[in-house]
Formats: structure tokens, C-alpha cells, sequence
């Protein structure tokens, strides 16, 4: 199945200056994914991380290695392999505790692993020992405990280029899924800018040997005419004798010669032409596309400013139509006031009528 991540977090990533063994350097500019990876074929643990496309860790792991917590947030450990110290910042003490226990887990299982292949070699070297009863040496001397063995049973470090290439081929968890998207952006975005680097290199040097090849063009032209003049002169001079015919057919073949490598320069300008038009129409497109998203912009923030004035035009004939009702009920009440101050005007009135 070769080499698969088995846990992932987010930390900011330093190393120990080689000058001075004290000062810590920051390797990463922002926090980055650091992952744990197994490669089951190897049975061999390693730590993976990479800021862009630069490998800022690539440490594997061995039993003699420890992780040390030097505070709540930060934590370290040695590599002899890569002749550095990581450091390891997180942004709280839970991530810290939990990389530290993934560590001493994974170290224990390299540990384990490495005593299985030292038996195996002990099995291996055990019928050579036999036959050979005088020689008295233990087949794993302290050098071969400490270096030897332990480079055997260990792979060699790959390079910061080889973890790009394994980590492209092995995706990160579903719970990162986030990340790798992003990754996967930054790499399109990359490789695009580098694509239009490349292009402006292709056109600069398509310019440069096109003004080179129109040089050439004209010395050749230039070469040819004097060719012609030359040819005119010897014919008037000698007349139509046998040296100046195979002189003039000499002539005539450099000319033919020069006249085919002009149509094959002229060939090779007409592809460059197009090249560089390519490469123009690449940057209209570019520049097309930014303009548009340019727009885009302008058209959702005066949406955005057309739609916060309805808002406010809706809210303020909300308050208005609230005002005109709080009035007229209002003149309801006075109106309903007065037509009971009338009818007890008019009851008086007919009282008073009736009594007279």
C-alpha cells in the first residue's frame, strides 16, 4: 500500500540554528499540516511537513529519539539524520499532548519493529556462527547497535523533493479535507504562476532571437547582393569562359543554399510570431478575466450599497405608515368623542323640547 498518513495536525514549524545551538528559526511562515506517516512495506514511521511546495520537516522516526515539551504550547526533538533540532509550536496544550502521545506510540512501534529485524538477522547470521565455532565475536557489536544496525534497519531520509512526491500521492484524512483543498488551490495557483513565468521567458526570448534572426536576415540579403554584383562584374570582365561559368555556378549554389536557409529562418519566425501571439493572447485572457472579476466586485458592492438604501427607504416608509395609523387612530378617537358629545347635545335638546 507504500506510505499513508495515520494523524494530522496544525502547528507552526522552527528548527535550531546551526550557528549557534540555541536560537530557534522559523522554517514555515504560518501554521502548516504535520502528519504522521507509515510506510507498512518499510514498516517505517516518519514526520512529514510542507509549507507550499518545500519540505519543512521530513524526520522519521527511531527508538532513540525523544519529544520533549519545553511549555504549554510548544514542544522538540532531535534528528541525528538531518544534524538539526525541529521545534514544533501549537496553539493549545491539548494539540501539544496529543502529538507527544502519537510520538511516544509510533516510537515504541519503530522500537519494536527494529527488534524484530535484529532477530531476523540474528536467525540469518546463526548458521555461519556455527560453522565457524572458533571465532568468539558477537555478531552485533556496540557499533552495529548504534549506527550500523540501526542505518540498516532504517531507510535513508529522503529529500525534501521526494516528500512533495509522496504526499501528491497520498491524501490527507476526510477531517482534512479543508486543507487539502486549499493545497490543492495553492498548487494550481502556483503552477499557473509559473506557467505565465515560463511564457514571459519564451517571449523575451522569442523577441530577442527574432531581432537576432533579422540581423542574420539582412546580412544574408546583404551577402546575396554582393554575390549578384560580384557575379555581374566577373561576367562582364571575362566574358563566358570555363571559370568564370563554374565560379558562377559556385555562386549560384551558396546563393540557392543562403536562399534556403532564409526560408527556414523565415519558417522559424513565422512559429515564434505565432508563439508570441499565443503567449499575448494568454495575457489578454488574463487580463480579461481580472477586469471581469474587477466588475464583478463593483457590480456586488453596488448591489450591496442599492440593497442597505431599500433597506433603509422600506424602514423609513414602514416608520411613516406607522405614524399616519398612530394618527389615525387618533382622529378616530377624537371623531368618536365628538359624535358622543353631539348625540348627548341632541338628547339634552329633545329633553329639553319635550319639557317645554
Amino acid at each position: 500500500m507504500g506510505e499513508q498518513p495515520i494523524f494530522s495536525t496544525r502547528a507552526h514549524v522552527f528548527q535550531i540554528d546551526p550557528s549557534t545551538k540555541k536560537n530557534w528559526v522559523p522554517t514555515s511562515k504560518h501554521a502548516v499540516t504535520v502528519s504522521y506517516f507509515f510506510d507498512s512495506t518499510r514498516n517505517v514511521y516518519r514526520i512529514i511537513s510542507l509549507d507550499g511546495s518545500k519540505a519543512v520537516i521530513n524526520s522519521t522516526i527511531s527508538p532513540n529519539m525523544t519529544f520533549t515539551k519545553t511549555s504549554q504550547k510548544f514542544g522538540q526533538w532531535a534528528d541525528s539524520r538531518a544534524n538539526t533540532v525541529y521545534g514544533l509550536g501549537f496553539s493549545s496544550e491539548s494539540h501539544l499532548l496529543k502529538f507527544a502521545e502519537k510520538f511516544a506510540e509510533f516510537k515504541e512501534a519503530a522500537r519494536l519493529a527494529k527488534e524484530k529485524s535484529q532477530e531476523k538477522t540474528e536467525l540469518a547470521s546463526t548458521p555461519s556462527q556455527e560453522s565457524a565455532p572458533g571465532d568468539l565475536l558477537s555478531p552485533l557489536t556496540s557499533e552495529s547497535i548504534n549506527g550500523t544496525e540501526e542505518e540498516r534497519v532504517r531507510p535513508p531520509t529522503p529529500q525534501p523533493g521526494d516528500a512533495r512526491s509522496e504526499l501528491a500521492q497520498n491524501a490527507l484524512p476526510s477531517s482534512h479535507s479543508s486543507t487539502s483543498i486549499n493545497k490543492h488551490w495553492e498548487a494550481e495557483l502556483a503552477a499557473l504562476k509559473g506557467n505565465n513565468a515560463k511564457l514571459t521567458a519564451a517571449l523575451l526570448e522569442s523577441t530577442a532571437n527574432v531581432k537576432q534572426w533579422k540581423q542574420q536576415l539582412a546580412a544574408y540579403q546583404e551577402e546575396a547582393e554582393r554575390l549578384h554584383k560580384r557575379v555581374t562584374e566577373l561576367e562582364c570582365v571575362s566574358g563566358q569562359t570555363t571559370a568564370i561559368k563554374s565560379q558562377k555556378t559556385e555562386l549560384n549554389r551558396t546563393i540557392e543554399e543562403l536562399e534556403l536557409a532564409l526560408r527556414a529562418k523565415e519558417e522559424e519566425l513565422e512559429s515564434l510570431k505565432a508563439e508570441v501571439e499565443g503567449a499575448s493572447d494568454f495575457r489578454l485572457q488574463m487580463d480579461s478575466l481580472s477586469q471581469k472579476l474587477k466588475e464583478s466586485e463593483g457590480r456586488s458592492q453596488t448591489l450591496e450599497a442599492r440593497l442597505g438604501e431599500l433597506e433603509r427607504r422600506l424602514e423609513g416608509e414602514q416608520q411613516e405608515r406607522e405614524a399616519q395609523r398612530r394618527s389615525l387612530r387618533a382622529l378616530l378617537q377624537l371623531l368618536d368623542s365628538k359624535i358622543f358629545e353631539l348625540t348627548e347635545l341632541r338628547d339634552t335638546l329633545a329633553r329639553l323640547v319635550e319639557g317645554s
